[in-house]
Formats: structure tokens, C-alpha cells, sequence
């Protein structure tokens, strides 16, 4: 049997066992051809996916190398028609059931989730690299929370909160800023009785959100919240059995030795969610010590390690004494200079003598050395560790010295490993450390901690020489093999320090035209850089002249996460060739990092040194007045019917760098949007209303909603701060807008009434009635709809705004349709085509086809409807608008005239609207599977579907909720 996984490691498994002989780059090949199964993928395309820009002259005989290397080894194991040759380019042919990633599209799509969630070892695409990697993993890593946020959804529906508690609890440590979670975890604790964990959860997310993000929690979360503060009775479950009396009755039939009794309770008791896997037999090691027996569960295993380096190289005599000396209990520190390698060596470790503690692999990071984070105390770091161990929240005291009893208690009887990182000093973790216990501690530390009275000290140093270059070649590859004597030149310039040589190797990777001994050459003349280890930092900066180390100085402000030569001649107001010499400068002395070509960045440890040493002097205005220009000339190339918007924003005062077309456009806007974002909110306080004006039409066209609420309630707190009215009032109107977008509908009315009270201006008083028109639509109170609609339409003409006439003319169009006038929205539509095609706005022409499609289905023309949808989705598609694309594929599904193929075409829709998190979509998309499923005869699939559709809806509070819950009831 032929299994590909791609959700952990990439591996070829035949007959259980994992094919060898494939190297990584011919697996990311693979990985990429499996992900497009069934599609014709060109060289150019596999090129473009593999190296990006930076590609080497041998990309095309490198590909053509990892095909035939990929059906050598497919061969030998029996396998001939895999991949396939086409005019175009190659295909995968991969079978249902073969590829994991697809296995877990469709099982999640049936509502099979936590059978989905199984299929996962790791994270996506584990141990490759290559230039797509990176979004495409952090993609399917979000749907795997997507998945198992509506695996809980479900189980909390059928009253699973007891068992759901510590797994919810870990996965929100290790996803604070996901609000379902945060929701699911709060429900979970006040349905077992916890009301105050429960309200303390909420309040340590509204912490983190507004700590992280400047943000308040959505309006679903606020009511759930108050629902708990209040004990709302509308948070219980129907019939809900309480759990304490049921287990009272356990306790007394157990102890009482009615076994057989108790058999006939379990039942009850599985259906409160107490207690998961009972022990049904009078085994006498459940009784008291007088005599009475107890109810057990079985012990909890849990693993937090963080994910093992593939290419961790060398430190063969500290493996050796790590995992040789101490396979029992003990207290071993692990200290040396920062990036010497302690954490990748401690979780190496780790990994590597798990299977010698059965009971617990536990991880935290303490954050002693962390940028911008206030180390861990002891009692948190306690807290976290218990709840790794599966120690309830209740059962968790709250002093210092209480927690630290019970984390010693607890550890008595298990062999646990336990990963301490990033400690301060002894103090910090003394509370930490086990009693008498079969436990291994490994401790990382900057420090060495010489008071830590029975600890075990390892000090790192720079390594060996044959370690520094087995570390160099895993990254370099087969470039370093060719030349060995420029290899070890590098090495004895990097000084050993496996962060340098990480460093240097890296950047020769990315440049495939260098050789080692150019790289040894440019390293050269700055020796003195990586000659003293303990001070590598301070002495690379000490050699820079002037102008670099003003550079490196102005860079250390910068709040976002890259810039470019042009971004850093703003902040630095000088010349966009001389900024360039000056990074490029900076890269060649490794203060800076290039991983795409003309974008420049930090080292995390660099950048933490360049901000210590930074001086406020104010450019970061410059920075950010440059943003505000060139994403002006970006939004001019992508939105030309838009320009008047933007007329009131002044000229720059110095020339900015043209935008020649709308791809460059759109380029400049994805590399630069989170930068532009961070430095609007940790920069001047000025520019952003103007910045939010001129950003707004990117930011929903391509449905980076979040980014719009961030940067328009920024705009509204600072225009009121400073009084600037007019961006207050576009503002309002923006933020009503975007909440519409995400389905946050009283917000949105709240929003779109203050922007009517405070608006005088005609365009922006028609968006705001346009907006309460959508939400009025979308809950069905079609006369109100109707009568905002009309308003926002006569506002339209007088401003003579003929691309607002044909949005407003498009929604008013399904108003109408709902009334039961589709000849009138019929000649609407065709209004709408006709004047967004005029001012040349194909997201509205794709938007007006997708509304042509729900009209002409109401009409019973399914044909004609499902060519406007397509025409919509293709539309979309290539706008890179994933969320409308999602409502036209939603449309095409309706449309559809056999189940089987609906089935499909919402399952496409949800995946994109998960992507975009597009609430309403993703409701209908699991409302259409659910009747899809259940015309197929799958009742079960579709009443997961249904449920799941169902909370969407509640949460939006729309009228499909009740549709859906008749649904639910004659399907069920």
C-alpha cells in the first residue's frame, strides 16, 4: 500500500514502511506536486515555488534532476505511474486515500474531524525547505485549528466540557490569539462548574489581545463573557445532567460494593462528560485504606516538546554525556553565551530520551532573554507546568509555595523530562526543581548557575571543527563538498559560534551564484567581527563607520518585520543608492539578513541589540510618511476609479519611487502591508487617518480584515485624540464596514449610526446607510433594508459617485429579488454591470455577477446562474479575493442541480472562507453540505454539518438559525 504524508515529515510509506533514499529538496518537489494532485504544474511554476526569486542558473536541470530522482526511488518500490509527464509541465496522479493533506480536506469536509485531526504528526511539511513553504505550512496549520476548533464546537454541543478542559487549556498556550479558542475554553470551564476559571480565562485573553494587538475581543466573545458573568441559564446544556451528584452516587454504589449498580449509572455518568474510562471491576486497588474502593481514570501522557532541527549537527561529547550520564533523575544545566546553541541542544535531548519517560515530556520558556518580554515568574511558569501535567485549574493553588509543593507532589511517582528554557538565574528556577523524583530536568541558561545547589553544569562552547562543518554543509549542501579548504576558512572566521555560521551559511544559500571562497573573501575583511564570541555584538557594531552604525541605529526603531532600500532612504532621508549601499554594508558584516532579494532584516538577537542602542530622533516619520505615499501610488495603479478618494491627501515633499503597473502594485502591497501596519501602530501618532483612508480599498478587496480593524480604530482613536473630524468620520464608517465583512453585525450597526450622526459629507453618509442596509438584508428585515438602500442610492447620485451607484444598486437588487420584484432587480444588476464596467472595477463587476447568479437561481434558471457564479469565482480568483470567491463558489454550489457535486463545491468554498475567516460563508458553506450530505443519505455527516452551521448562525444572529435547527430536527 502507497501512503504520502505531507501533515508532519514528508515520507513516502510502502506497506507501513518509510521509503529512504529521497533527499529534502526532492521531497519538497514532491510535497508541491502532491499538494496540486491531479494538476498540470510547469518547470517554471516548480522553479518559481522552489527558489522564488533568488533563483540558481541550474534551477531548471535541478528540477528535471529531483523528477528522476523521485521515480528512481518510486520505482524500486513498485511504483511506475505516479508522476506523469505532460506537455505542460508534470502532474501527480495521486489515489483516493494516498495523501494524507487530501485524506484530511475530506474527512474534515465530512465532519470526521478528530478522525482528521489523527492523521497529523507534526506540523506541515516538517523537515523541507524551499520558498513556498513557509505560507503553505502556516496555511494548513491554520486549517488544522479550523479543524479542531469545530471538532470542539461539536463536543462541547454534546456536552464533552469535562474532557475537553486540559486539551482545550494547551492548545490555548499555544494559540492565545485565537478567539474561538479563547470562547470554547471559557464555555468548557463555566459548564464544569468553574465560573471563576472561567471568567478569569476571558479576562487573560482580553489581556493578551489588547497587549499584542491593541485590540478588543468580538462581539461574540464579549456576550459570552457576560453570559458567564451573569451564570446565564441559555449556556447549559438541554437536559443537562449535573456532574457531582452523579458522581456521588458512583462514589456511594462503589463504596457500598454494588458494582453491578454502578455499571447501570455509567451511562449517566459518560453523558455528564465526568469521568471518560471508569474502572469497571472491584480491582482492590481502587479501595481506601479502610477497605473502600475509589473511581480512577487512566494516567495522562502529555508531550510539549518544541519540534527537533533536522539539521542538528554535532556536540557529539555533550550527547554523550546528556544522554549517556544522566538516563535518570537529575538537574542538569545547560549554560553559554546567546547563540551558542543551548535550546536546539536541550530539545535535541529531549527528543532523544523521551522513551525513557513515560509519563510526561514538558517544555517551557521562561523568557529571561526574550525581546520585549518580562521574564516568567515562577508561580506562572508553576501553573503552566501543572496543566502540561493535566493538573485541573482548581486543583492549582495560588501562592508561590503552594504551587511549588504540589508540582513536587505531583512528579513523586512519574518519570517526567522536563525542559526549562531561557532561565535567569538560580532563584528564577529553584521553585521549579522536583523533589525526590524519577524526573530529568534540562535547564538552559545565559548564566551559569554555580549556586544551584545539586545541579549537574554542562557549559557550551563553540564547536569543534568537524561539527562547525557538518553544521555548514546540511545547510549550504553540495556547494560546500567542492570546496573544503574555503569551508574551513568561513568556519575559523565564524569563530565556531554556531549562530555565525548559521548566519553565513545561510546567506550563501540564498545567493546561488556565490562560491565559499567568495563568501571567505567578503568575510574576511571584517575578522574582527566573529573574533571575540563574547562580544560579537558590541565589536561588529564598534567597526562600522558612521553612516553604517546611523543605519543600524535608525533600522533597531523600526517596528515592522523587513524593509527595503527605498523604506530605509526614508527613515533615513537620504538617497534611495546611498541607503542601499549602506544595507548592503550592513548585510556584507552580518548585522543584517537578506532571505528574499532587496529585503533586509534582523536576526533576532541583532535586532534586539540594534534597539537597545536606538535613539528616538524621529525618523521613523519619515518611514512612515513614506509608506503613506507610495501605497497611495500603489492604490492608484490598482484602484484608478478611486483616485478622487485620495485627493485630499498632500503631494510629498520629495519624489517617490514610481509603481509602473498593478502587478508591481500588488507586490509591493503583500511585502509591505504588515510592515506599513506595525509602524502605523508603534510610530508617530500622525499620518494615520490618511494612511487608513488610503489603505482601505487593498485591505478589503483582499480580505485582511484584521489589518482593517487595527489601522481604522487606530484612525478613530487618534482623530478623536486629535480632533481631526473628517477621519473620524471615515473612520466610523470604515469600521462599520469591515465588522459587516466579518459578520459582526451589531457593531457594524453601531458603527454605521455614530458615522450617520457625525457625517456630513455625502459619500461617506451613503457607505454608512449601505452598510445598515447589508446588515438589515442579512437579518431579513427586507423593508428597512429596502428604505436605507434607497437613501444610500439618492446620496450616491447627488455626489455623483458613480462607482458607489452600482455597489448600492447591487445589494439593492437582492432586496428587491427577496420582495419578490426580480424583473426590477434584473435591470438593476444590469445597471450595476454596466457602470462598474465603465469605471473599470472588476471586483464590483465579479460582485454584481454573483448577485446576477442568486437571482437567476430564484428564477429556477440553474444553468444560467451557475455561468454568472463561475464568471464571479474566476473573477475573484484572479483578484486574489478569497472571501468573495468563497460567497460565488457557496452560489454555485445552490445552484447545483445533484448533491454530489454541491458537496464539492461548498467544500471549496469552506476551505477558502476559512481562510479568509468568513463567518457568514463558512456558515453557508456547512449549512449547503449539511442538505448536500443528508440528499445523499448521510444523515450523520449532515448533522455534523448542521450543528456546526447552526453555532455559526447563533453567532451571527441571523434567521438561519432557526432554518438550520428545523433542519437539525427532521434530519436527526
Amino acid at each position: 500500500m502507497l501512503r504520502f504524508t505531507l501533515l508532519g515529515p514528508v515520507q513516502v510509506i510502502v506497506d507501513g514502511a518509510p521509503l529512504t533514499g529521497i533527499a529534502p529538496r526532492h521531497r519538497a518537489v514532491l510535497a508541491y506536486l502532491l499538494l496540486n494532485a491531479g494538476r498540470v504544474i510547469s518547470i517554471e511554476r516548480l522553479i518559481d515555488a522552489m527558489w522564488g526569486y533568488d533563483q540558481p542558473d541550474t534551477a531548471r536541470s535541478q528540477i528535471h534532476a529531483s523528477i528522476t530522482a523521485i521515480r528512481k526511488v518510486l520505482r524500486g518500490a513498485g511504483v511506475v505511474n505516479l508522476l506523469e509527464t505532460r506537455a505542460g509541465g508534470y502532474v501527480a496522479q495521486s489515489e483516493a486515500g494516498q495523501v494524507d493533506a487530501q485524506e484530511f480536506t475530506e474527512l474534515a469536509a465530512a465532519g470526521e474531524l478528530r478522525k482528521a485531526l489523527e492523521l497529523w504528526s507534526g506540523e506541515a511539511l516538517e523537515d523541507v525547505h524551499a520558498h513556498y513553504i513557509t505560507g503553505v505550512r502556516e496555511l494548513w496549520n491554520d486549517r488544522r485549528l479550523s479543524a479542531y476548533e469545530r471538532l470542539v464546537e461539536g463536543e462541547l454541543a454534546a456536552g464533552l466540557h469535562g474532557e475537553l478542559l486540559d486539551e482545550l487549556a494547551a492548545q490555548v498556550t499555544a494559540n492565545p490569539l485565537r478567539e474561538k479558542l479563547n470562547g470554547h475554553l471559557v464555555l468548557a470551564l463555566h459548564r464544569a462548574g468553574r465560573q471563576a476559571d472561567a471568567l478569569a480565562a476571558a479576562r487573560s485573553y482580553r489581556t493578551v489581545l489588547a497587549d499584542e494587538q491593541g485590540l478588543d475581543p468580538g462581539h461574540a466573545f464579549t456576550e459570552l463573557e457576560r453570559a458567564v458573568l451573569a451564570d446565564d441559564p441559555a449556556l447549559r446544556l438541554v437536559d443537562e445532567v449535573p456532574a457531582l451528584p452523579l458522581a456521588g452516587v458512583a462514589s456511594a454504589l462503589h463504596l457500598a460494593g454494588e458494582v453491578p449498580a454502578l455499571r447501570e449509572e455509567v451511562p449517566a455518568l459518560r453523558l455528564a462528560g465526568e469521568v471518560p474510562a471508569l474502572r469497571l471491576v472491584d480491582d482492590p486497588a481502587l479501595r481506601l485504606a479502610g477497605g473502600a474502593p475509589v473511581v480512577t481514570g487512566p494516567p495522562r501522557r502529555s508531550t510539549f516538546l518544541p519540534y527537533d532541527i533536522p539539521d542538528f549537527s554535532g556536540r557529539t561529547a555533550e550527547l554523550e554525556r546528556l544522554v549517556g550520564e544522566y538516563p535518570g533523575p537529575a538537574v542538569v544545566t545547560i549554560d553559554g553565551m546567546a547563540g551558542i546553541g543551548k535550546t536546539t541542544l536541550a530539545v535535541h535531548v529531549a527528543h532523544r530520551l523521551a522513551a525513557r519517560y513515560p509519563d510526561g515530556r514538558l517544555f517551557i520558556d521562561l523568557q529571561a532573554h526574550t525581546a520585549g518580554r518580562e521574564p516568567l515568574d515562577a508561580a506562572a511558569a508553576l501553573e503552566i507546568l501543572l496543566r502540561q501535567l493535566g493538573v485541573p485549574a482548581d486543583r492549582i493553588p495560588v501562592t508561590l509555595v503552594e504551587r511549588s509543593a504540589l508540582w513536587r507532589a505531583e512528579l513523586a511517582d512519574r518519570r517526567t523530562l522536563a525542559v526549562l528554557d531561557n532561565v535567569l538565574d538560580a532563584a528564577h528556577v529553584r521553585p521549579l526543581l522536583p523533589g525526590h523524583s524519577d524526573t530529568l530536568v534540562l535547564i538552559t541558561s545565559r548564566r551559569r548557575l554555580v549556586d544551584l545547589d545539586g545541579a549537574q553544569a554542562l557549559s557550551v562552547d563553540v564547536m569543534g571543527e568537524q561539527d562547525a562543518a557538518e553544521l555548514f554543509e546540511r545547510i549550504v549542501g553540495e556547494r560546500a563538498g567542492r570546496e573544503p579548504e574555503a569551508v574551513r576558512e568561513v568556519l575559523q572566521l565564524c569563530g565556531h559560534l554556531p549562530l555565525a555560521i548559521r548566519i553565513s551559511a545561510a546567506r550563501l544559500q540564498h545567493r546561488p551564484r556565490w562560491t565559499v571562497s567568495y563568501l571567505a573573501g567578503r568575510l574576511r575583511d571584517h575578522r574582527r567581527l566573529l573574533d571575540g564570541v563574547s562580544a560579537a555584538f558590541t565589536v561588529s557594531y564598534e567597526q562600522l563607520d558612521e553612516a553604517e552604525q546611523r543605519m543600524f541605529r535608525l533600522l533597531g526603531q523600526v517596528p515592522g518585520r523587513d524593509i527595503d532600500a527605498c523604506g530605509a532612504a526614508a527613515l533615513a532621508g537620504i538617497p534611495e543608492d546611498e541607503a542601499e549601499e549602506l544595507l548592503e554594508g550592513l548585510l556584507d558584516a552580518h548585522m543584517l539578513l537578506q532571505f528574499e532579494p532587496g529585503r533586509y532584516t534582523f536576526h533576532d538577537l541583532l535586532r534586539e541589540h540594534a534597539r537597545s542602542i536606538a535613539e528616538d530622533d524621529g525618523a521613523v516619520l519619515g518611514l512612515l510618511t513614506y509608506y503613506l505615499h507610495r501605497a497611495r501610488a500603489a492604490m492608484d495603479q490598482l484602484y484608478p476609479y478611486s483616485v478622487g478618494q485620495r485627493e485630499g491627501i498632500p503631494q510629498p515633499a520629495a519624489p517617490i519611487a514610481p509603481i509602473r503597473d498593478a502587478a508591481e502594485a500588488i507586490a509591493w502591497l503583500d511585502a509591505e502591508r504588515s510592515n506599513i501596519i506595525a509602524t502605523a501602530v508603534h510610530g508617530p501618532e500622525i499620518c494615520v487617518g490618511m494612511l487608513a483612508l488610503t489603505m482601505r480599498p487593498f485591505l478589503d478587496g483582499q480580505a485582511h480584515h484584521d489589518d482593517a480593524l487595527t489601522l481604522h480604530t487606530l484612525a478613530l482613536r487618534r482623530s478623536r485624540k486629535f480632533g481631526h473630524r473628517e477621519f473620524e468620520e471615515r473612520a466610523l464608517a470604515d469600521l462599520a464596514w469591515t465588522y459587516w465583512r466579518l459578520g459582526e453585525y451589531e457593531r457594524a450597526e453601531e458603527h454605521a449610526h455614530q458615522a450617520l450622526d457625525a457625517c456630513q459629507e455625502a459619500y461617506e453618509r451613503a457607505r454608512a446607510l449601505l452598510t445598515l442596509g447589508n446588515v438589515a438584508l442579512r437579518r431579513r428585515r427586507d423593508e428597512q433594508a429596502e428604505q436605507y438602500l434607497e437613501q444610500a442610492l439618492d446620496l450616491t447620485r447627488i455626489a455623483a459617485d458613480t462607482w458607489g451607484e452600482a455597489n448600492v444598486l447591487g445589494i439593492l437588487a437582492l432586496a428587491l429579488d427577496r420582495a419578490g420584484r426580480p424583473e426590477e432587480a434584473r435591470r438593476h444588476l444590469d445597471l450595476a454591470l454596466a457602470l462598474h464596467r465603465k469605471v473599470g472595477n472588476p471586483a464590483g463587476e465579479a460582485m454584481i455577477l454573483n448577485h446576477l447568479g442568486v437571482v437567476l437561481r430564484h428564477q429556477g434558471e440553474l444553468a444560467q446562474a451557475r455561468a454568472r457564479h463561475e464568471q464571479a469565482a474566476a473573477l475573484y480568483r484572479k483578484l486574489g479575493n478569497t472571501a468573495d470567491e468563497a460567497a460565488a463558489l457557496n452560489g454555485l454550489a445552490e445552484a447545483a442541480d445533484d448533491p454530489a457535486g454541491a458537496v464539492g463545491e461548498h467544500t471549496a468554498a469552506l476551505a477558502l472562507a476559512d481562510l479568509a475567516r468568513n463567518r457568514p460563508e463558512q456558515a453557508r458553506a456547512h449549512d449547503g453540505l449539511a442538505r448536500a450530505h443528508l440528499a445523499l443519505g448521510r444523515p450523520e455527516q449532515a448533522c455534523e454539518h448542521g450543528r456546526v452551521a447552526l453555532g455559526l448562525y447563533e453567532e451571527l444572529g441571523v434567521p438561519e438559525a432557526g432554518e438550520v435547527r428545523a433542519f437539525l430536527e427532521h434530519a436527526g
